[in-house]
């Protein structure tokens, strides 16, 4: 079994990679009933991924882009299953600066699809973005809700998605297009501009500073730990599972950014100091998933609880002292 993973140098890819390796993500927490393949093929640019996250894996890194077609073709023809995981990330990014989101995510993915589909139809399992759904007031958000994005970045991944299924009812593609919510976990990047919330806090606690907190911090999420992205990706790439409409990759948390600094406080084992942030254009106000279709496909994957995923996350970052703040997803 040979899989092809794009973004696989980044922060999920680089945990697929190590499981379907070793049996184990980075928080060395096994994947119930992964057992390792022969072969994985990592695919990655390195302009957000960094060879260090696959560092003493056994894998095969190539420094490329899923734009050069000659060379995603020819990795695709040897792949048994695609994931694709590169993107260019981030909502602020994508504002500033929406034609290369667009052809990262929508043109890259175009070109992923295209590559399976000559290499004989691989399934491709794909991420896309709970951001999908914009500012529709509706929670749980279930996958029958109309689109509303409210960002280039959110409008890419619209397309990524939207091509995933054209392909597989125009070809028979076999595809699987995962809604990510809000993922989080070791290997995940801090210290930047565009850092997610999680590693901003975990970063900033750790380092005694204030945690830079946008807006009044009412707004909530659907905090998903990595380790629980993996184990349906390993899954749904494994088995293969595909589907043909999105999926919700979350399973209905949902914890609002107060209260995750008071339950980042309480693993670290005090209070946490706060800066307030004006807020982000682009940002919604509230996400939370509906996962009964997700349940169906994966019955047996349980999910990391929000504390468990926290206190390895930060154990995860204390390791990296005192370069907490490099970029490495």
């Amino acid at each position: 079994m040979a899989v092809l993973i794009t973004g696989g140098a980044g922060f999920i890819g680089a945990n697929l990679a190590r499981a379907l390796r070793t049996g184990a993500p980075m928080s060395g927490r096994p994947v119930p009933g992964l057992e390792p393949v022969d072969e994985v093929v990592v695919l990655d640019d390195l302009s957000t991924g960094d060879a260090a996250n696959l560092a003493g894996v056994d894998v095969e890194l190539v420094q490329g882009s899923i734009l050069d077609r000659d060379l995603l073709g020819a990795l695709a023809a040897r792949a048994d299953a695609v994931v694709h995981l590169a993107a260019r990330p981030s909502v602020p990014r994508s504002i500033a600066d929406p034609v290369a989101s667009h052809e990262a995510n929508a043109t890259g993915t175009l070109y992923v699809l295209e590559a399976a589909r000559a290499a004989g139809n691989v399934p491709v399992v794909l991420a896309s973005s709970s951001s999908v759904y914009g500012d529709t007031p509706v929670l749980p958000k279930h996958e029958g809700l109309p689109p509303r994005p409210r960002s280039p970045y959110a409008a890419s991944k619209l397309a990524t998605e939207s091509y995933a299924i054209a392909y597989h009812h125009s070809y028979g593609l076999p595809v699987l297009a995962l809604r990510f919510f809000n993922v989080f976990g070791p290997l995940q990047a801090a210290g930047h501009a565009y850092a997610a919330v999680v590693p901003a806090f975990v970063d900033a606690a750790l380092a005694g500073r204030p945690l830079p907190l946008h807006g009044d911090g009412t707004q909530s999420r659907d905090f998903t730990f990595v380790d629980t992205v993996v184990a349906v990706l390993a899954a749904a790439a494994l088995g293969p599972v595909s589907h043909d409409e999105p999926v919700n990759l979350a399973f209905g948390t949902r914890t609002d950014l107060n209260a995750l600094i008071a339950e980042l406080g309480a693993v670290l084992g005090h209070d946490l100091a706060v800066e307030r942030q004006p807020s982000r254009a682009g940002d919604v106000a509230h996400s939370q998933a509906e996962h009964s279709v997700l349940d169906g496909l994966f019955p047996d994957v349980e999910p990391v609880d929000l504390r468990t995923g926290l206190e390895a996350t930060v154990a995860w970052f204390r390791t990296l002292a005192p370069a907490v703040g490099v970029e490495d997803a």
